[in-house]
């Protein structure tokens, strides 16, 4: 792989596979190690089955990861990889990612790695809108550890590290991601191969920052975490699923064949609050705007989950914008730099009047 960095015009130049590829191209020969059960599996065969549908060689797509059970996928994925810091994959996937705008670069991380020791690295590559493809597994537990609690338990959890509860508030990833003005963000569980899919489509065409939340079932540390949410009967009420452009209704079918619940913005406070369309009629019922540049319905919409049941939770893509992108602003002004100063002197930058001599 070259060191050299592209030109503007390498952008449209991305090879791609010779032949048409499968999964299993994009499988490695290492035994994949997590616990039996694991809802990491899901994600890993999910990804490794979306790959082909990117066209690309496999020599340019890099997966990054940081410290967690989740940041063992680059061994799993037959591209390049690495398995990074604790917390500090979405800084080195920037440098590639600005050094190299020729490959697609993807980041694996958990709750702990991505919210705790990570946070800051985080929300500015989101902010920075960096070309990168941010994978959030949300477990809401440290599993790699052995189970002490993570920015995303909820209050009062007991764990090891928590025996008579957690005292934290936790963190709402989609919230963190917004607040931080990340041009795309979306969330989806590891158990839906079929929405998981469509969501990861979404954010591999996605041009910038692109943050998927998966919540991620530890069937050893925090078995039924999300079972509100996956259980056929409760899942009903209680997932909320965005389509841009569509009502936000959901719940089991009213008589129209929409959702028998619906979501509305309350015009005393501004809030979003939930309604019963039998109740209330479909008057005021919002609309999905996915790409609206304003980001403040999608932040509502983040705020309806209940941290503590989990009842309300909206998945899917609540945001994506275009927006400038990082790389590409650097190399215009790298490209601009030289054309008013010519190719920079490194011997004289560094004999410069910025330095001087310490007598000994």
């Amino acid at each position: 792989m070259s060191t050299e960095a592209p030109t503007r015009t390498a952008l449209a130049l991305v090879p791609t596979a010779d032949a048409p590829q499968s999964a299993k191209d994009f499988k490695t020969d290492q035994e994949v190690r997590w616990c039996p059960g694991c809802g990491d599996y899901a994600v890993l065969a999910a990804v490794q089955g979306f790959m082909p549908e990117l066209g690309l060689a496999k020599e340019n797509i890099v997966f990054v990861s940081g410290i967690g059970c989740s940041s063992r996928f680059p061994y799993y994925m037959n591209t390049y990889g690495m398995h990074s810091i604790h917390g500090r994959a979405p800084a080195i996937a920037t440098g590639l990612a600005a050094a190299r705008r020729d490959l697609s670069v993807w980041v694996v991380t958990g709750d702990g790695d991505a919210l705790s020791i990570g946070g800051n690295h985080l929300i500015h590559a989101l902010r920075r809108n960096v070309n990168l493809k941010i994978l959030l597994f949300n477990n809401r537990i440290y599993g790699l550890t052995k189970g002490q609690y993570s920015p995303t338990s909820e209050t009062g959890k007991i764990t090891k590290s928590t025996p008579m509860g957690s005292l934290d508030h936790p963190f709402n990833p989609i919230s963190l991601a917004l607040g931080a003005e990340a041009s795309f963000v979306a969330r989806t569980v590891d158990s839906d191969r079929k929405h998981l899919t469509s969501v990861l489509r979404a954010a591999a065409e996605h041009h910038g920052s692109a943050l998927v939340e998966i919540y991620q079932n530890c069937n050893i540390f925090n078995d039924g975490a999300f079972e509100v949410l996956k259980d056929k009967q409760q899942a009903q009420e209680a997932v909320i699923r965005l389509e841009h452009g569509e009502p936000i209704r959901f719940g089991a079918p009213a008589e129209d064949g929409l959702g028998h619940k619906a979501v509305i913005r309350d015009q005393a406070s501004g809030q979003l609050r939930v309604v019963d369309v039998a109740e209330h009629g479909t008057d005021g019922v919002l609309v999905h705007d996915a790409h609206s540049p304003d980001p403040s319905l999608a932040f509502a919409l983040s705020r309806l989950a209940d941290p503590q049941t989990l009842h309300q939770t909206p998945i899917g893509v609540l945001r994506s914008v275009a927006r400038p992108v990082y790389e590409e602003l650097m190399a215009q002004q790298l490209e601009s730099s030289v054309e008013k100063q010519g190719k920079g002197d490194l011997s004289a930058l560094i004999t410069g009047r910025d330095t001087w001599t310490v007598a000994g």
